[in-house]
């Protein structure tokens, strides 16, 4: 029987959770004290391994691991999303299946990459996961980075799939998202860039899915409430404020900023891995001067 989940419950806020790393792996004990720092936020859920996590540095075991402490934490308080892509179609479905035993309640999956492949082989990616896991998909839709596009067409032709609950659209062209919602209102779909969140809102999005929320999830779930509550220039000034932070990390770098302004904030999260570079003493202080202390 396939899972059944109610999917407009599954609208909100989801930090993309960062992996915190010591010399000998995964820091265990620092990513359970940020998940709960987030559940007392008020976050939605939490989407696992994806972009944020550095997904594509992990080992297959660490990426295993993950999924497991994540939903041990948890312990079913918030919505889980787990983020199985691959370019392997088999170790995709290996970590779909794995998230279903531990109870996720979706699963997401970036395109397959770096070899060009098909409409026809991508759209096939996707059935085949859905058939071998029995999971709720929500596509992982991330141009910028997967350098895979699609049109408007194809997306739709995604989503019509038996078992396609959603897609997260981490894309400026919020006339393609707003098209998409307009078609397809049942379905949910989640903001991609944080720095766009108050866009995506106004054009149809159901919740957004960030690596900032990782230490600014409030500021996005008062977003949504202002905006929800008819009070559009105070979301404004909340979303500026939050671009003014993405400004400073995105001119450090952003996933070396967002684990420095965790570890400002008391989180072990150590840096990220090669071919990453580490901060300069001086980006660690601007980032505390400017964002930390301010926080």
């Amino acid at each position: 029987m396939k899972h059944q989940i109610d999917t407009k419950s599954l609208g909100g806020i989801y930090p993309a959770l960062l992996t915190p790393f010591h010399p000998s792996g995964i820091n265990q004990q620092a990513l359970r004290e940020l998940i709960e720092y987030n559940i007392r936020k008020g976050v939605t859920g939490f989407y696992v391994c994806g972009s944020s996590a550095e997904v594509f540095l992990l080992t297959e075991q660490e990426r295993m691991s993950l999924y497991e402490i994540v939903a041990e934490q948890a312990a079913g308080r918030v919505r889980l999303i787990a983020q199985v892509g691959s370019i392997s179609t088999q170790q995709a479905i290996g970590y779909a299946k794995r998230a279903k035993e531990l109870g996720y309640d979706a699963v997401s999956a970036v395109s397959p990459f770096y070899y060009g492949f098909r409409f026809a082989e991508i759209k096939q990616y996707y059935q085949s996961i859905m058939a071998a896991s029995e999971m709720p998909m929500i596509m992982y839709h991330v141009p910028c980075t997967s350098k895979v596009s699609f049109s408007f067409d194809e997306i739709a032709e995604i989503l019509s799939l038996d078992g396609v609950i959603g897609l997260k659209y981490t894309s400026n062209d919020f006339f393609t998202l707003e098209l998409l919602k307009a078609r397809f209102p049942e379905k949910i779909i989640f903001n991609g860039f944080d720095e766009m969140f108050l866009c995506g809102l106004s054009m149809g999005a159901d919740g957004a899915i960030g690596s900032t929320f990782n230490f600014m999830a409030e500021t996005f779930i008062r977003i949504r409430q202002s905006y929800e509550d008819g009070k559009p220039k105070e979301a404004l000034a909340l979303q500026s404020e939050a671009n003014r932070i993405i400004h400073v990390l995105v001119e450090c770098g952003v996933m070396q900023a967002n684990k420095e302004i965790l570890c400002q904030l008391g989180f072990d999260f150590g840096s990220p891995r090669p071919p990453f570079a580490e901060l300069t003493s001086a980006q660690k202080q601007r980032l505390h001067d400017e964002v930390t202390s301010r926080l």
